[in-house]
């Protein structure tokens, strides 16, 4: 009765689709930081916390189709468009070899409220993609979100960093002892939450991180 529709541009899905439309995955705009070492994520962590690999996949526009997609899926209930684009991601990166260190991929977790209240992590389901694609086992259990901060869309830098502080834990040091760690977000802007996870995750002794966004604001 009701055609499948593409979240991002509106148009029918045809078969083989699946709630994003080719043309609009083509035609997101990309960052090719798979290629680019010392690129603008990576330089966000220099002097910070020590990150082994990190890349955003998109770039994140105001009013853009990838806005509208992001939205549906961080707000709108819809979560298998995270492992739609995490899967189209993954397919990329896994040919360019930037994390084939890697041991385990890592979501960035909500606050058990949070999660409580949408129901789903959307970084968790972007990060099933990837992991799908580049064939590395993910861990959602044990990188804790144990403080309930404030939104930080309206914050500047330093507040960004000061709201973050403490926020993340790892529940069991040993979980990620000796291991390279693949942290997952969904937009990346100043970084100080991925910081904050990185912080948290140098607790395990011999941990390496490095981390993916699947888009960043620029």
């Amino acid at each position: 009765m009701y055609p499948n529709l593409c979240a991002a541009c509106g148009e029918a899905l045809v078969r083989q689709e699946q709630h994003i439309c080719l043309a609009c995955l083509n035609a997101f705009p990309k960052t090719g930081f798979q290629t680019w070492p010392d690129n603008e994520v990576e330089r966000r962590f220099w002097g910070k916390v020590p990150v082994e690999r990190g890349m955003a996949f998109f770039y994140y526009e105001k009013e853009s189709a990838l806005q509208r997609a992001l939205y549906r899926l961080k707000y709108r209930g819809e979560k298998e468009i995270g492992a739609v684009l995490g899967r189209y991601a993954g397919t990329v990166v896994a040919k360019a070899g930037i994390y084939d260190a890697v041991d385990v991929i890592v979501p960035v977790p909500l606050h058990p409220k949070k999660l409580a209240k949408r129901g789903y992590n959307q970084s968790e389901w972007i990060a099933r993609g990837l992991a799908e694609k580049l064939n590395k086992p993910m861990d959602t259990e044990h990188l804790v979100h144990r403080i309930e901060n404030v939104s930080q869309t309206r914050k500047g830098v330093f507040d960004r960093y000061l709201n973050m502080q403490d926020v993340f834990a790892v529940d069991d040091p040993q979980a990620f002892a000796d291991k390279h760690v693949l942290l997952v977000d969904d937009v990346v802007t100043t970084g100080s939450t991925l910081e904050a996870c990185i912080q948290a995750l140098l607790q395990s002794p011999g941990v390496k991180a490095s981390v993916f966004a699947l888009s960043m604001a620029h």
